[in-house]
């Protein structure tokens, strides 16, 4: 038995549905029966009357005047047959009662198990995914109700953010180790060393072993910047500000640094007034020119735009004249740690931090984040920040 498809219904009106159906079979089922024995009762009767009874019953179905004597004995011998029929026709409604029933309610169980089978396959899933098995689906089926298909794609769609969750925090946390593993072991190689006597105790070698400990420190804030956003509480304090005079402020504080890398710096800052957090706005463009600083310096010209837009937005954008970004950039929003190319590794001093970092600042602000690649070369990363509401 097929059963239909009832996607554009809600359970209970499929429900509904089906428990009519199975009382109308039943009542059906039970008068057919009953009138079919009736039938059964009467041609019985009928072929066991007297003769004279036989004859005056042949004369009334046929419109004929019957013998009165003849009339007299067929109604005798009715009487004497009803009590008997009667209790046989009763014992037949039970009887057609009882089997109409039973066969509705076998039918109403295998629809009922069919109706219920998603429910089952969840179960499973759901203990799969309990388990730790994170790849569990649940197929979806065009014969499952309005509630049921919801229930589906919902926990598949759960199941499969919580794939994604567990592979990136596996990933995460190779990345972390990875990333920490290298000046922690500068730092107890040249420590140890000092303790032992092979290194001498002098400036410069503390020096080096401090810019490995500010790495170290950059990392955790980054960490720590991220868990918040997780967490929805990285922007605690808006405020009205001139996006403008932030990036002015942070490019001037910026600029000894990228001069020494003999950026040509310009800038095209319109006013911006927005309410935003000041300081996680400065960390979010420090982060935009420490990574066009790392990766672009190739093209020894930097650019920050600020602008702010008819739906009362504000955009910051940072141009290069760098290699700009792979085809696979999109993967920049999502990952961590992530690194377009081998050039894009420890050696330019990057964790692969900076862009999730502003990635979740923007975010944090009803923004986001927006890279491309410019036609005349180089990238372009915009942050959108968006006012509060």
């Amino acid at each position: 038995m097929r059963l239909p498809r009832f996607k554009n219904l809600s359970l209970a009106t499929l429900t509904a549905i089906v428990i009519a159906t199975m009382l109308l079979l039943s009542v059906g089922m039970a008068y057919v029966g009953v009138n079919r024995y009736s039938a059964y009762l009467d041609d019985t009767i009928n072929s066991n009357l007297p003769p004279e009874a036989a004859a005056a019953y042949k004369a009334l179905t046929e419109g004929d005047v019957p013998d009165g004597a003849g009339v007299k004995i067929l109604v005798e011998h009715l009487n004497a047959q009803d009590a008997q029929t009667d209790l046989q026709i009763q014992l037949a409604a039970l009887v057609c009662g009882l089997l109409s029933a039973l066969v509705c309610a076998i039918i109403g169980i295998y629809l009922a198990r069919r109706i219920a089978r998603p429910l089952e396959d969840l179960t499973v899933a759901a203990e799969a995914l309990k388990s730790g098995d994170f790849s569990a689906r649940v197929a979806v089926s065009t014969s499952n109700t309005q509630e049921v298909s919801s229930l589906v794609e919902t926990f598949n769609a759960l199941a499969t953010s919580l794939d994604t969750m567990e592979k990136r925090l596996r990933f995460n946390n190779m990345a972390i180790a990875h990333e920490l593993r290298t000046p922690l072991t500068i730092l107890q190689g040249a420590l140890q060393g000092m303790i032992d006597g092979v290194f001498p105790m002098e400036r410069k070698i503390i020096s080096d072993l401090l810019l490995q400990v500010e790495g170290l420190g950059r990392i955790v804030e980054d960490l720590r910047t991220l868990s918040l956003a997780i967490g929805h509480k990285l922007v605690m304090q808006r405020q009205p500000l001139d996006v403008a005079q932030v990036v002015e402020a942070v490019v001037a504080a910026a600029r000894p640094m990228l001069e020494e890398r003999t950026f040509e710096i310009e800038t095209a800052l319109k006013p911006a007034m927005i309410l935003a957090d000041p300081s996680r706005v400065r960390q979010a463009v420090l982060a935009l020119l420490n990574n066009a600083s790392r990766y672009a310096e190739s093209g020894h010209w930097l650019r920050c735009e600020t602008e702010s837009l008819p739906d009362d937005s504000v955009v910051i954008r940072v141009l290069d004249r760098g290699p700009g970004f792979p085809e696979d950039m999109d993967a920049v929003a999502v990952n961590p740690f992530w690194r377009g190319d081998p050039s894009r590794s420890r050696a330019t001093g990057g964790t692969g931090l900076g862009l999730s970092v502003v990635q979740a600042i923007a975010t944090a602000h009803g923004g986001h984040l927006e890279f491309s690649n410019r036609p005349e070369g180089g990238a372009m990363v915009v942050i959108h920040l968006r006012p509060e509401g």
